[in-house]
């Protein structure tokens, strides 16, 4: 009994310790079995079954075991690679900090070369902006890849502390003599120009609009409540003559009556009179060759917005949506949105709005869509810096017959005129003709049948050599021309983030020059340098249009050709006027054979704009062949032509009142008694991007300019102007 007892008691604990050692029973593989799997998983990390099972017969394994393997195989090779990628990043990282460190001590002990001392403005903004990026990108891949590879090694990995930026904000160009340019101020005998290189310095107003930190439902129903309000004062203001509207004796043009305006639409805090506020009110009606859910479809969409008012909005953008509205007819929509308009010449600077804009379909086939300013919290430091207030404004869209449309228009805004207008534009923008209804029509009147063009086939062409093969080429060649507007546009802008600088001695406006980084697919990657001038000539807006126009006076005026003549070699309408028209140029006896000019000109009853830019024979063929046109490197130059805003009295004003699109634009424009003409050119400094902008660079753009002022004014026999 003893014995049975010893030994079943035996047997039981025999049986406990076999299964523990069957769980904790390890298999190692041979060096052998080790050197087949290494092999195999070199040429194949992710073996099929069928693999799997002849690897099992020669190494004796289990399928099993053989799928384990390389699962825990391929496991240890993704960490190993997480963990090199991070370590890399972190040296990088590590790299970037110390020579960030190195060159904040090197600033310290900068000295002026000319009076020995402290700089007054530094050289290495592009540096700063570079490391801040750099630092940046670093930190959220760091951030990405640790902690992925903490996964593997079972503990968080530590990084970097953030370093601090260092506040540079403009380009020193100090020379031992700076030649002409005497006016450009600095320090002893060598003046420095003061080029910011890049937008959104800690000197200059932020590029992007002020985003809320959150709209509450309280906040939302009192837009809603503002912008109804707004609604019922558009719609009076779009359907009511007098008293509200009267016709001015001057123009013909339709003026607000304020008197009556303010007894009907009465304002708090109206009777506080600022002498620097001036009221800007105009409205317009005109027939638009676009149907009105188009229309409306546009107006909603910030993008598309940018992309109809090109030479008036420089940037828009929607910050919030409040309401959504109806699917499909945007009734009901309402948006938070920022917008900056312009006016083509770095002599005026943009208004910039923050508003509601409010989108209702009245009835079949008739929309109201109103913008009103809207008051950011007043603890924003944004909200102080916006001069413009738009009271309610906006249109009415009707639709008519083979989708066209009637679009009756009103601009109301107040200006606080903090800084005086320049004297050359004083008569253009008091007048309200630079930012009034009239223009925005015209110019929504010109890209409807811009548009309407782009979808037509054949018929618009006039291909001179045989060298648009298809309607497809025909659509490239029109955006890339649209594409070179819209860069010569921001090239001259005075947005937020263009600070310009000027150049004394051409004229008492000076050149003025701006610098940018560029490294966007569609321009030459490197520091473009943008130089522009205004200039008043005594002749009509449509005779110096026509002068820009005709290739056979390009020769005058255009120094790059060196008095080369052009031929047209293809040629598409943009429009009804003969002068909306892109075409391609070939110069003659010339050594570039390889190079044509793509020109686009247009003008409507508010100006004119004629932009050209040299492109190399196989991005033509691109475009021409129909291929997407987007990264073809683009560096435009051009004008831009307005009316001075001196009318005579029975003349058309701005031309556009109650005007349909068929009536020829260059007869209002005709009546005005001069011309304010933008002379602009861009140039490629260096194709690096973290190339310092020379004194080389700035007087072969100073010359460029000076001489092509010169030879218009002799040209048009304007030389004492």
């Amino acid at each position: 009994m003893e014995y049975a007892s010893g030994g079943s008691g035996g047997g039981r604990d025999n049986d406990a310790s076999d299964a523990q050692r069957r769980k904790k029973r390890y298999h190692r593989h041979t060096a052998h079995q080790i050197q087949k799997l290494e092999s195999m998983f070199k040429e194949c990390p992710h073996p099929d079954e069928k693999q799997r099972l002849q690897l099992s017969r020669e190494l004796g394994l289990a399928p099993r075991q053989i799928k384990f393997w390389f699962q825990n195989r391929r496991t240890q090779m993704k960490a190993q690679h997480e963990r090199a990628d991070n370590c890399g990043l972190r040296a990088e990282n590590d790299k970037i900090r110390c020579e960030n460190i190195a060159i904040r001590e090197a600033l310290k002990n900068v000295i002026c070369p000319s009076c020995g001392g402290p700089p007054i403005n530094d050289d290495c903004f592009f540096d700063e902006q570079k490391l801040r990026m750099e630092n940046a990108q670093l930190k959220e891949e760091l951030d990405r890849v640790s902690s992925i590879a903490a996964k593997y090694i079972g503990r968080p990995i530590s990084q970097l502390p953030p370093v601090q930026p260092i506040h540079i904000s403009s380009l020193d160009l100090s020379m031992a003599s700076f030649g002409a340019y005497h006016g450009l101020g600095g320090c002893g005998g060598g003046p420095s120009l003061d080029l910011d290189l890049l937008p959104g310095s800690s000197s200059s107003i932020p590029t992007m609009p002020y985003q809320p930190p959150g709209i509450s439902d309280m906040d939302k129903s009192l837009m809603t409540d503002i912008a109804a309000n707004a609604m019922d004062e558009l719609l009076r203001l779009l359907q009511t003559n007098e008293p509200l509207w009267i016709k001015s004796a001057v123009d013909g043009r339709d003026v607000l009556n304020l008197d009556n305006y303010e007894g009907i639409f009465p304002r708090p805090n109206s009777h506080l009179k600022n002498p620097n506020l001036r009221i800007e009110a105009s409205r317009d009606a005109g027939v638009v060759i676009m149907n009105g859910l188009a229309l409306v479809d546009m107006f909603m969409d910030s993008n598309k917005w940018v992309e109809l008012f090109p030479t008036i909005v420089s940037m828009a953008r929607t910050i919030e949506v409040i309401s959504s509205g109806v699917l499909g007819s945007h009734s009901g929509t309402l948006q938070l949105m920022h917008q900056e308009l312009q006016v083509l010449s770095p002599l005026v600077p943009t208004r910039e709005f923050y508003f509601l804009r409010y989108c209702q379909q009245i009835e079949q086939g008739l929309w109201a869509i109103v913008d009103v300013s809207y008051d950011l919290p007043r603890d924003n430091q944004f909200a102080n810096q916006c001069r413009s207030h738009r009271l309610p404004s906006g249109c009415l869209i009707q639709d008519m017959p083979n989708g066209y449309s009637r679009v009756t228009w009103v601009e109301h805004v107040e200006i606080e005129d903090k800084t005086p207008t320049h004297r050359l534009y004083r008569d253009l923008i008091h007048s309200g003709l630079a930012f009034g209804a009239g223009r925005w029509l015209a110019t929504l009147q010109r890209m409807c049948e811009r548009f309407a063009c782009l979808m037509v086939s054949g018929a618009s062409t006039r291909d001179l050599g045989g060298v648009i093969p298809s309607p497809d080429g025909k659509k490239s060649m029109m955006k890339l021309a649209q594409r070179m507007v819209n860069n010569f546009c921001a090239s001259i802008s005075t947005s937020n983030g263009h600070r310009w600088t000027t150049l004394s001695g051409l004229n008492e406006v000076g050149v003025r020059v701006t610098v940018h980084k560029s490294s966007d697919p569609g321009q030459p990657n490197g520091v473009v340098l943008s130089a522009a001038t205004t200039i008043w000539l005594p002749i009509s807006p449509q005779d110096v249009f026509n002068f820009f126009k005709d290739e056979r006076t390009r020769s005058q005026w255009d120094v790059l050709s060196n008095g080369n003549a052009v031929q047209e070699v293809a040629h598409i309408a943009n429009g009804s006027h003969p002068g909306n028209c892109i075409s391609v140029l070939r110069a003659f006896n010339t050594s570039q054979n390889n190079m044509l000019i793509l020109q686009e000109s247009s003008i409507d009853a508010s100006g004119s704009v004629v932009v050209y830019c040299p492109v190399d024979l196989p991005a033509i063929n691109i475009a021409m062949s129909g291929e997407d046109p987007s990264y073809i490197p683009l560096l435009p130059s051009g004008f831009t032509i307005s009316p001075d805003g001196r009318t005579e009295p029975g003349g058309g004003g701005d031309g556009a009142s109650t005007s349909s699109a068929a009536v020829p634009p260059g007869n209002a424009m005709g009546r005005s008694s001069g011309s304010l003409i933008t002379v602009a050119f861009q140039i490629l400094v260096s194709s690096l991007p973290s190339a310092k902008l020379n004194l080389e660079s700035v007087t072969t753009v100073n010359n460029l300019i000076g001489t092509t002022v010169q030879q218009i004014k002799a040209a048009l026999n304007c030389t004492n102007s």
